[in-house]
């Protein structure tokens, strides 16, 4: 049986257009993300995300690099929203996040670019760290929904996240893919300046889970539909704490939750001139963090790391993590 998008209950309910209402009005004391920055963004007030009420948007396109059952055979539709809650030392899309390259657009524009990507066969309409602009997304996947938007949304945010902005997206947001990207929050605040992150992250990461489960529901393609996969980057000189969260996943969360181990950490941004952060993740670090996945009992997941493919430039591979970790 299909499994339909939420959002489109909630549009004939009419819940959909009081929640974007109520999100759109708390952006007069915004406290969107766990900063609480209180701004009126309303009257053109900027907080930590350095971002207006109206969406920006750096770039959109048919993503076919993303997890298996996300990309799929088609691809996911990705939206890259400019600027963002958090400031990593060794953010990899920093001229988009940090440097603030983009366009802002309107609302109904943004409507557009969803049903454009729906148009090119795209399997979900992919939110790239969307927390400053959920009233944004809420208003224009109203629009969106009216005038026929019926594929999932996929919500790819860095997990800094409050429960009361996730409780506005319950029943809209049919996938989840956040970051879990430490377990200690000194380290936290000093690498990607997030005051708070691991309370933060757990929280939300239950309520995801309690809002969408914690198994993906496939459909006969293996297209996901409906879940929760937790991405976890493996960075250099064990700076992001890999046993401890993917311990913490499958305690908390539940053993069925997919997770997605990304090596492919590369240093850029501010991360070049850093003793730790200034180079890749060598074997033995790659080999700890996948005897951590099989050590947590976690039972489904991938592994994403580059590798060369003749004499092109390396691109990205997925691999089930349990088979290459065996």
């Amino acid at each position: 049986m299909a499994v339909m998008p939420g959002y489109l209950s909630l549009m004939a309910s009419g819940e959909l257009e009081r929640r974007a209402r109520l999100a759109w009005e708390g952006m007069r004391a915004c406290r969107l993300c766990p900063r609480a920055c209180g701004v009126d963004r309303l009257a053109a007030r900027l907080g930590v995300c350095r971002s207006a009420a109206e969406p920006a948007v750096a770039a959109w396109n048919v993503h076919l690099g993303e997890e298996p059952p996300i990309s799929g055979t088609r691809g996911s539709g990705t939206i890259f929203f400019s600027g963002c809650t958090g400031r990593c030392l060794f953010c990899q899309n920093y001229p988009i996040s940090q440097l603030g390259v983009g366009q802002q657009i309107t609302v109904h524009r943004l409507a557009g670019l969803m049903l454009e990507l729906q148009a090119r066969g795209c399997h979900n309409v992919n939110l790239v760290t969307p927390t400053h602009f959920v009233p944004a997304i809420l208003r224009a996947t109203l629009v969106a929904a009216r005038r026929g938007l019926s594929i999932p949304l996929v919500y790819n945010t860095s997990g800094y996240e409050t429960v009361e902005t996730l409780r506005l997206l319950e029943g809209v947001v049919d996938i989840y893919l956040p970051d879990a990207k430490y377990a200690d929050d000194s380290v936290a605040r000093n690498l990607s300046g997030f005051p708070g992150y691991v309370e933060a992250n757990r929280a939300a990461l239950r309520e995801m889970r309690r809002q969408v489960g914690a198994a993906l529901v496939l459909d006969e393609r293996g297209i996901a539909r409906r879940g929760l996969v937790v991405r976890h980057m493996v960075l250099p000189g064990g700076l992001s704490q890999t046993p401890e969260v993917l311990a913490w996943i499958e305690r908390e969360l539940s053993s069925e939750v997919p997770v997605s181990l990304m090596s492919q950490y590369f240093p850029a941004h501010r991360a070049l001139e850093h003793p730790l952060l200034g180079r890749k993740v060598n074997d033995e670090e790659l080999g700890a963090a996948l005897d951590a996945l099989e050590s947590a009992g976690l039972e489904n997941g991938w592994l994403q790391e580059p590798f060369e493919d003749g004499d092109h430039e390396p691109v990205s591979g997925w691999e089930r993590a349990r088979h290459s970790a065996a």
